[in-house]
């Protein structure tokens, strides 16, 4: 017998996230000055950066099938309880995340920023972090399951035992991740991964390092 369908289960208000977000407009990511509010979004990549071509190739002719990160962006005060019944519709926390990201890609000397675009919903506070997940879980991007850190922020004095995350080592140029510690994994390496993962659809284990890799914080965004 067929389980009953229960709108309100976990998976089913994810779903009903990540579909919302696929009717949404495909911009640049250099546009995001108009946006307000907290919420979701995917990064599209359609340059040539042959690493990257097989993200890329679902990406041409306008059909953006293929995102190469997905990330949420928390309405101010949503870490700490203080968040309005109407705080996901207000403030700028999807501007601020999509403007850090541009200023990541184009920090990068291997990117070019105008080959990047975005997707973005704006979700009701409790659901943003589900509807991340749902998208993380059906898209499996690139940035987030393999070539993990290009969501990171300037770690301040938490520096000297930190290695640069996999996307620092790969896309060098961000300003902070030249103050860490040399990753121990080379670029062919990581790209080897990369590969691995695009073939097969399985993460690569990787070697425990002496250091610590900068975690990816775009899952505490503000």
């Amino acid at each position: 017998m067929s389980k009953p369908y229960n709108p309100l289960e976990k998976t089913n208000l994810g779903e009903s996230i990540a579909q919302a977000i696929l009717k949404s407009p495909v911009l640049p990511l250099s546009e995001t000055s108009h946006l307000r509010g907290a919420g979701v979004y995917a990064i599209y990549y359609t340059g040539d950066l042959a690493w990257y071509k097989a993200v890329a190739d679902k990406n041409k002719g306008g059909t953006f099938g293929q995102p190469i990160y997905i990330g949420k962006a928390i309405p101010k005060g949503g870490r700490k309880g203080g968040i309005s019944d109407d705080a996901a519709a207000k403030g700028t926390a999807l501007r601020d995340r999509l403007g850090q990201h541009y200023a990541s890609v184009n920090e990068a000397s291997n990117l070019n920023a105008a080959d990047f675009h975005y997707q973005c919903l704006v979700v009701d506070d409790i659901w943003i972090p589900l509807g991340e997940n749902m998208l993380i879980e059906q898209h499996q991007p690139v940035w987030n399951r393999v070539v993990d850190g290009f969501g990171n922020k300037d770690p301040g004095n938490r520096r000297k035992d930190q290695y640069r995350s996999p996307w620092d080592v790969i896309h060098p140029g961000r300003g902070f991740a030249g103050k860490l510690a040399m990753n121990p994994r080379t670029v062919d390496q990581l790209v080897a991964d990369l590969n691995t993962f695009l073939l097969t659809g399985k993460v690569p284990k990787r070697p425990k390092a002496a250091a610590t890799e900068l975690d990816d914080v775009d899952h505490d965004d503000v």
